[in-house]
């Protein structure tokens, strides 16, 4: 029945699971762990091939370990058949590197940012038709800019919008505690993005590894990531249809050798007035108080925040404090206090007190 409604309900493209473990724990000691995740893909189309499944439904192995259960993380298209064209990836219990399948955000939920968004277009078509680039696509991008300016919103919104898998890790855990696990983890990620691609692999926070070494001890445990880096970034061992986004709040402080490697550099900016207008008005769209403000009162005094900041600092502050005193409504006032209790702990970025 299963394969018969297959075309009807269409198949997938991508399937990516988490492991949960047997319903009886104590029952069994063994936990397999998938050290070839290609032999597993094949393990589990031949036993899984014609399920329909959703996020959230569970997918029980009934051969090698019997009764235990498999939760499907994210698929693309939402909703469709295991089939013998579907790419199934298995998340690692540490979560070191996170796999997802983006497909609520879009380039037009950034606010601003346009001369960024203009340049990533060349990165999403890249993505829809890797062929069509050739040795003239844009592999490393390094996004740089204060935080909370949607680096990594924009890079979601590109994989969103390619309909790609998208990989990220911090790059604090890059760093291994013992010889050799920084460079095994590198190898990692690229190797599961070659068995994704076409894809976005996303690294966050990259002056952790990257700085110039006139600002650090280079280490020896960071040196071999960034030895490892260095060789994907170079491109010696082909991987087509890969593209590497690093983000970083300080550009200037990567080393020279490693930003080299970045063909393309895109600067995220603080929003003007009518930007930190526009955030507030979509981001209370869906706000749970009735908002009696003048929000453009708000946008004024809010000069050098970033959209993270009018999010976290100012607006969800201000519900709290609403919701504490009882009251079903937000005012100007409740906005401005909460701007100004802000300022009293980190001035934002830009503003001279």
């Amino acid at each position: 029945m299963a394969e018969r409604n297959s075309k009807r309900i269409g198949e997938l493209k991508y399937l990516i699971l988490r492991p949960l473990g047997y319903p009886l724990k104590a029952s069994y000691h063994e936990y397999p762990v998938i050290d070839n995740p290609k032999v597993f893909e094949r393990y589990a189309k031949d036993q899984w091939k014609g399920e329909a499944v959703a996020k959230g439904t569970l997918l029980f192995d009934m051969r090698m370990f019997p009764d235990f259960a498999f939760e499907v993380e994210s698929t693309e298209p939402e909703y469709g058949v295991i089939s013998e064209s579907t790419i199934i990836l298995v998340e690692p219990a540490n979560r070191e590197i996170e796999t997802e399948i983006a497909t609520n955000v879009r380039l037009s939920d950034v606010v601003g940012q346009e001369d960024a968004k203009r340049k990533v277009r060349v990165i999403l078509e890249y993505l829809k038709n890797p062929e069509k680039f050739g040795k003239w696509s844009p592999r490393n991008v390094l996004f740089y800019g204060p935080p909370g300016t949607g680096k990594t919103m924009t890079a979601k919104a590109l994989a969103s919008e390619a309909g790609v898998p998208f990989l990220s890790i911090k790059s604090t855990k890059l760093i291994g505690e013992h010889v050799g696990d920084g460079a095994r983890k590198i190898h990692e990620l690229y190797e599961r993005a070659s068995q994704l691609a076409p894809c976005i692999v996303f690294l966050d926070e990259f002056d952790a590894v990257a700085l110039d070494r006139s600002y650090q001890e280079l280490r020896g445990d960071v040196s071999e990531v960034v030895n490892a880096l260095l060789t994907e970034l170079d491109g010696i061992e082909s991987r087509d249809g890969i593209c590497t986004i690093a983000a970083t709040n300080r550009a200037e402080m990567i080393d020279p050798s490693i930003r080299s490697r970045f063909e393309e550099e895109i600067e995220f900016s603080l929003p003007d007035y009518e930007e930190r207008l526009e955030i507030m008005k979509k981001n209370l769209k869906e706000f749970p108080l009735e908002v009696r403000a003048k929000l453009g009162e708000v946008a004024r005094v809010t000069e050098g925040f970033s959209g993270r900041d009018l999010v976290e600092k100012v607006l969800k502050s201000a519900l709290h404090r609403a919701i504490a005193e009882g009251r079903g409504y937000v005012t100007t006032e409740d906005l401005v206090r909460s701007t100004k209790k802000s300022f009293s702990k980190t001035p934002p970025r830009g503003m001279f007190l």
